[in-house]
């Protein structure tokens, strides 16, 4: 375990635990004596407990020197800090020195050796940064990520009774011998590539800033109004099929409908007029746009040949056209001067009515010419599809069968 800071203190006494045999590796001479004596470097609940239990059993060790614990060692989990720098890229001395470490401290072994890496990088670190150090290696390296996902304050806790677990790497056999140091644990290892275990990290935490920072913002426009915000968020958290769930946490085209922009737009204004600043709920419509705009680009970036678009209603399965993102790239594309062609199972003009139908035909005027009955007649005038909604099987059948270029703009 290189690095007995947060993070690498809990591992190491957690794995111990679980009875695999771990030596501590730091610089810092007090975590060493620390972990000797039975103690905890820091305090975090329950973490004394578990060095203290180690280190009698014999399955924890601690020192400053990484030769002599990398003599019979499997695997070296690298706990480093990872510090922002002013510009807020990640600083990677220490990552790097421990990489550098680790390959001086290999002459003496005879057996492969597994490096995982606990610390958060960003994504690709372990391919630009770790593995060319460890390149010709022998015996061998494999690298591996193994982010972590402890919470300061209840990290024993979130060890030895995880949500997440993850391992990546491109080696098979080294990322399940890593996912299989917890074994003994109540969690099924997610096993990924590794820029994507990297990148899941991030995604987590970032996730995690959101849902505070949406909280503290409706909370706050809520309690300026008159209205328990308590109340507000805890009735929202009832809802474990939409609000609490995997639904929408799905990467796709940008949103649209009736509902979403209008509502988004009615918060942000009455909060200004309240004089209040919701920064999060205000970048909203403009990151969706921006999705939006890069979607466009990727779609003038292709040939100018005839295209057929796939969906045009604002999500699958409705007709409902209002603010459609895919109106959107249709009004850029004819703007371009490209030729379009469309097909939508749900859409014919004549059925729809009302702000619906005023909707599209102030917008493309001439959208009836577009339009096409069956699947078939998009795909035999086309000579490239885009996809911008999400597509039954036979439909997807269908359009492979084509042999057309496809750009999915759904999956995107």
């Amino acid at each position: 375990m290189l690095g007995l800071g947060y993070v690498g203190c809990v591992t190491a006494a957690c794995l111990a635990r679980l009875g695999h045999h771990v030596a501590g590796i730091d610089r810092d001479e007090f975590k060493v004596r620390s972990v000797l004596a039975g103690k905890a470097p820091f305090y975090e609940p329950g973490l004394e407990a578990l060095v203290r239990e180690g280190v009698a059993a014999g399955r924890l060790t601690a020192g400053t020197d990484p030769e002599p614990a990398l003599h019979d060692a499997d695997i070296a989990l690298v706990c480093v800090g990872t510090p922002s720098e002013r510009n807020g890229n990640l600083g990677l001395d220490q990552l790097r020195r421990a990489a550098e470490e680790l390959r001086l401290s290999m002459s003496a072994r005879a057996k492969p050796l597994v490096v995982a890496i606990r610390s958060t990088v960003f994504p690709g670190t372990c391919a630009e940064i770790l593995e060319p150090v460890f390149q010709g290696q022998t015996p061998a390296v494999e690298v591996v990520s193994n982010p972590e996902f402890l919470r300061e304050g209840s990290a024993v806790q979130d060890f030895l009774e995880p949500s997440l677990l993850v391992v990546g790497g491109r080696d098979r056999e080294a990322v399940e011998r890593v996912a299989g140091l917890y074994s003994g644990l109540s969690v099924t290892p997610c096993l990924v590539s590794l820029q994507t275990a990297e990148m899941i990290k991030y995604a987590c935490n970032a996730f995690h800033a959101v849902k505070i920072s949406f909280a503290n913002e409706i909370g706050t426009l809520a309690s300026r109004l008159g209205v328990d915000p308590a109340e507000v968020m805890d009735t929202l958290c009832q809802d474990r099929k939409l609000n609490i769930s995997p639904a929408y946490l799905k990467p796709g085209f940008a949103f649209g409908g009736s509902c979403l922009p209008k509502d988004l737009r009615a918060l942000v204004y009455r909060a200004s007029r309240l004089d209040l600043q919701l920064p999060l709920l205000e970048s909203v419509l403009p990151g969706n746009f921006a999705h939006l705009e890069r979607a466009i680009q990727a779609v003038l970036d292709l040939p100018a040949a005839r295209t057929g678009v796939i969906g045009l209603a604002f999500k699958e399965n409705t007709d409902d056209l209002r603010e459609s993102p895919v109106v959107g790239l249709l009004e850029r594309l004819i703007g371009k001067g490209r030729e379009v062609r469309v097909f939508d199972p749900h859409i014919r003009l004549e059925a729809i009515y009302g702000s619906n139908r005023n909707y599209i035909l102030e917008t493309i005027p001439h959208i009836g010419r577009l339009l096409d009955d069956r699947l078939e007649e998009t795909l035999a005038w086309a000579e490239q599809i885009v996809i911008a909604q999400k597509q039954t099987h036979e439909a997807e059948r269908k359009i492979l069968e084509s042999g057309l270029p496809v750009l999915d703009i759904a999956r995107v």
